[in-house]
């Protein structure tokens, strides 16, 4: 099986390509590594297995060159009606399923391959070759001269000139960029760190201005492999086609922009080997909330269950300028499938807020004082008979706020979820290296501003390596991490990471953040563990802002609610 993954809006859509049909987009085992691990794997299999490293780059050559075949065709397809002709087009790619195409399809088409001096140009100068023998004509253009090309480059290079495939060489050889109708990026591979130099430079500067389609080998020529960081220049793709395993800097963005769609495929390394590997994260799909985690995606309940089965929410939230987002975190808990839930409230604010949703009970606290030490003890006392508290949204700063979290924080013997103004009172007061360790379950929930005043870092440094400051948060405080943003990463205590890839542009919008926070608590209510209700909250957010923006006439007019509506 070959499982393509889809850049729309923010999800990775997975499709089986075993010939069979396409599943659902959203089922699929999809695990990512880090270039380290990668490197481990080839040379395990080279070394331990005995597998030439020349047999896996005709492997990783055959399968780019089945990518730009499939391109092509698809290309032709999207031109004609869905008459006759279309149907020809998908005719001839399923008699010719590993990329050996009808000549009369293709004699069109000129392929220009950017070769770079290590194995990542090897695989470009072997997909050249397939490409030629399936009808395409191709050049390759090298970035450096045969005398600092790897050995296995050097090698391909040479059958590639015995064989009469045109090349030039970067600088020294005139090019008129317009003759070709698309690129294969094979300069840089995943061990690239740092701005590209040079001729590399340019090609994939001019590259980019040419307009044409570009398709990169593994990775795109200036992406981090492992962060998803842009270095500059950086190649803007179309199609990615990822070999082997999918590259962690792939799951994240800018990373995962620069790549296009990404198509992960094998390219011969034994599954004996890849499974001794431990993943550095997995992409949220059923196959995934099922196997890693233990969870039900369907959601499926008991024919003899009833409110109390499915637990008691407890949402202390709310200001008098913000009262919208406890009601949504509320709201969401309920819609979540919790059995019941409880919003604690500032005592003034709750005659504006009441029967605003039925199901909904309130509890007013703190009386004319609003938040504050005493609030605190009166949440603990609800929190008695509830199962779960969630604490932040709308919350507001007030003057002893430190007091009332840390008694909250220290005081709560249930699962706690903290995430808005909660996250910013938590590293105002020093951040949890000067809090006292929960025993029981704890998720913070920021998006990148608040966890870069957690983290004591600036946005920047967070967003330039979400996955391993997600990772080494979580491990050192002992606390589930959900750090927000297109492509949510969730990160559990014990090290694993996992990254969301529902959602839409569309749910960047006031009070989305609340709705999760309530989903997440709605999840922990009814018995799952922080990481389940963590990545099942995350995921089923996503989905449910899918839904909600497809009702609508353009995704920019959705609204929090609108999310809480479709779960």
């Amino acid at each position: 099986m070959i499982d393509k993954v889809r850049n729309m809006g923010n999800g990775l859509h997975v499709e089986d390509r075993s010939g069979k049909g396409n599943r659902s987009r959203r089922r699929g085992v999809l695990q990512f590594i880090s270039s380290a691990q990668m490197r481990t794997l080839d040379e395990q299999t080279i070394q331990e297995i005995g597998l030439p490293a020349a047999v896996l780059i005709e492997n990783a050559g055959r399968a780019i060159a089945a990518e730009v075949v499939r391109f092509c065709l698809d290309q032709k397809v999207h031109k004609v009606n869905r008459g006759g002709q279309g149907r020809l087009q998908r005719r001839i790619w399923d008699e010719y399923p590993n990329g050996v195409s009808n000549p009369n399809s293709l004699e069109l088409e000129h392929w220009l391959v950017l070769v770079g001096k290590g194995n990542n140009g090897a695989d470009g100068i072997a997909a050249a070759r397939y490409l030629v023998d399936s009808g395409l004509c191709v050049t390759l253009l090298y970035a450096t001269s045969e005398q600092e090309m790897s050995i296995e480059t050097l090698a391909q290079a040479a059958i590639a000139q015995k064989l009469g495939i045109p090349s030039k060489l970067y600088g020294r050889d005139d090019l008129a960029y317009g003759q070709f109708t698309g690129i294969i990026d094979a300069l840089l591979g995943t061990g690239s760190r740092g701005n590209p130099r040079g001729n590399v430079a340019e090609m994939i500067d001019q590259a980019n201005l040419t307009g044409l389609p570009i398709m990169c080998a593994d990775i795109p020529s200036g992406v981090d492999a492992d962060t998803g960081a842009l270095y500059h220049p950086c190649i803007q793709a179309r199609v990615t086609l990822c070999l082997g395993v999918l590259k962690a800097g792939l799951t994240q963005y800018p990373g995962a922009h620069a790549a296009g769609t990404v198509v992960v495929r094998s390219i011969g390394i034994p599954a004996k080997l890849a499974a001794n590997v431990k993943p550095a994260g997995f992409v949220l799909t059923d196959e995934i909330l099922e196997r890693e985690l233990g969870v039900d995606p369907a959601r499926l309940r008991d024919s003899d269950g009833h409110k109390g089965t499915y637990g008691h929410v407890l949402v202390a939230a709310g200001s008098s300028t913000m009262s919208g987002a406890g009601l949504l975190a509320s709201k969401a808990a309920l819609r979540a499938g919790c059995g019941l839930a409880t919003w604690a409230l500032p005592e003034a604010l709750a005659p504006h807020v009441a029967g605003a949703v039925p199901e909904l009970m309130l509890a007013p606290v703190g009386g004319s004082m609003g938040w504050g030490a005493a609030a605190a003890h009166e949440v603990l006392r609800l929190l008695e008979t509830r199962d779960v508290l969630a604490v932040g949204p709308g919350l507001g700063r007030f003057e002893e706020e430190g007091a009332f979290l840390r008694a909250l924080w220290e005081g709560a013997p249930r699962p706690l979820v903290v995430d808005a103004d909660a996250l910013n009172i938590l590293a105002a007061a020093g951040g949890l290296a000067a809090w006292k360790r929960r025993e029981s379950a704890t998720i913070l929930t920021p998006h990148p501003g608040e966890m870069a005043r957690l983290a004591g870092v600036s946005t920047a440094e967070v967003q330039r390596d979400r996955l391993g400051l997600a990772r080494a948060f979580a491990l050192e405080h002992g606390i589930t991490l959900v750090l927000k943003g297109s492509r949510t990463v969730v990160a559990a205590p014990d090290g694993r990471i996992f990254v969301n890839t529902t959602g839409t542009p569309g749910m960047a919008t006031g009070g989305a953040g609340d709705v999760l926070t309530g989903i997440i608590a709605g999840q922990l209510a009814q018995g799952l563990s922080a990481e389940q209700a963590a990545a099942f909250g995350v995921h089923l957010h996503g989905l449910a802002g899918e839904r909600a923006a497809a009702l609508r006439n353009s995704p920019a007019s959705l609204l929090a609610g609108d999310i809480i509506e479709q779960l």
